[in-house]
């Protein structure tokens, strides 16, 4: 009775929704997939200008995004990275039509989200972080429902094709309460993309999964790009991050404080570790190399701190043979996405504590002069 009763309140869903929001016709489908303008290349898959949000309370206005400017091209799987609290999932939300913006613009595929907002969600496909998935609808029921919402006619859905790609085939008619979490963050995926869309949004999809299930995750997300799909993503995972996406924004207080390829944000840090294994204890560093910045955090071991750009190995490793010192071992540490993560983000703190200190102080002089 249960089950009947949950299918019962769906299809009452089901049918709200399509009267408020009555299926796009196949033209006008087709048309949220061409996006305005004539050269296609040209236009990134989201775009956003100076969008700023401001959310009230009983403490006065709190800016979520500060006039952010960022484009995402096509094809790109492209991150999206920031602490808690940055302004991601605001920027998310804006984008999936259920936080209000307060000022600026974004498009989808080329439509302006309040010029036309059906074009603009008919070209995004949105996974939460969290699973909302029915308990008593099978994979298939579940697509088809998803897909009926978006107006997509039977003949055009692409049920069997999704839960393929997901490899959910075998679980194609198992209730969803029996599948396990790894399953049930893709079926969050195939249902992000009944309507075909060309931009997929996923937010922190591989929280709480363990490390096999997010490999697998993750070769289905490589697929879906493989075949055309722009991938938005956000995690705190910085090493997927690094390795997955092709261009990295990373967004901190409502600001975007960097966003270019991986690659050339790795760059910026021009920084590398040269760990040394000395055969014999070392009872103290030999003044020959003070010129480096070296640690000695054992007898045996040597931690060389230096620039790329300025400083080669080769320098190094002479220097220590100079002082009569035998290497039996070596290894190399470059700084990564995290490193790079740590160091803009502190930076753009101290920046900002420093900003509101001076407001403060000159709100207080104001103040003064005003008494």
């Amino acid at each position: 009775m249960i089950a009947i009763a949950a299918h019962r309140a769906r299809r009452a869903d089901v049918t709200l929704f399509r009267n408020h929001w009555p299926p796009m016709t196949p033209s006008a489908a087709a048309d949220a997939l061409s996006p305005t303008g004539s050269s296609t290349e040209a236009v990134p898959a989201v775009s956003v200008r100076q969008l700023t949000k401001v959310y009230g309370g009983k403490g006065g206005p709190k800016p979520a995004l500060n006039a952010v400017n960022l484009d995402i091209p096509r094809g790109m799987i492209f991150g999206l990275l920031g602490p808690n609290g940055a302004g991601k999932s605001t920027l998310i939300n804006i984008l999936a039509g259920m936080v209000i913006k307060t000022a600026g613009s974004a498009t989808i595929w080329g439509h302006d989200i309040d010029r036309r907002p059906r074009q603009a969600a008919a070209a995004i496909g949105i996974v939460p972080q969290e699973l909302n998935l029915d308990a008593f609808f099978t994979p298939r029921e579940m697509l088809n429902v998803q897909a009926g919402m978006y107006g997509v006619p039977p003949r055009e859905r692409r049920t069997d094709e999704l839960l393929e790609t997901v490899g959910l085939t075998d679980k194609a008619d198992a209730y969803s309460r029996t599948l396990s979490g790894g399953m049930r963050r893709r079926l969050m995926i195939a249902k992000a993309m009944v309507h075909s869309p060309p931009i997929l949004v996923l937010d922190e999809p591989t929280a709480g999964v363990d490390v096999e299930l997010r490999q697998h995750l993750w070769e289905h997300v490589r697929v879906l790009n493989r075949r055309g799909t722009t991938v938005l993503l956000t995690t705190h995972y910085l090493e997927e991050a690094q390795e997955l996406c092709d261009a990295i924004a990373i967004i901190n207080h409502g600001n975007v404080i960097a966003c270019d390829s991986t690659v050339a944000l790795l760059r910026r840090l021009d920084r590398k570790d040269l760990t040394i294994t000395l055969t014999r204890n070392l009872d103290a560093l030999p003044e020959a190399l003070a010129a480096f910045e070296v640690e000695q955090p054992s007898p045996r071991r040597l931690v060389f701190t230096y620039r790329p750009s300025q400083t080669r190995v080769r320098d190094i490793l002479t220097a220590v043979r100079g002082c009569g010192l035998d290497i039996g071992d070596l290894t190399t540490h470059e700084a990564d996405l995290e490193d790079l993560f740590l160091e803009l983000t502190s930076a753009d703190d101290g920046r900002t504590e420093a900003a509101d200190a001076a407001e403060a102080a000159g709100s207080a002089v104001d103040a003064g002069d005003a008494g």
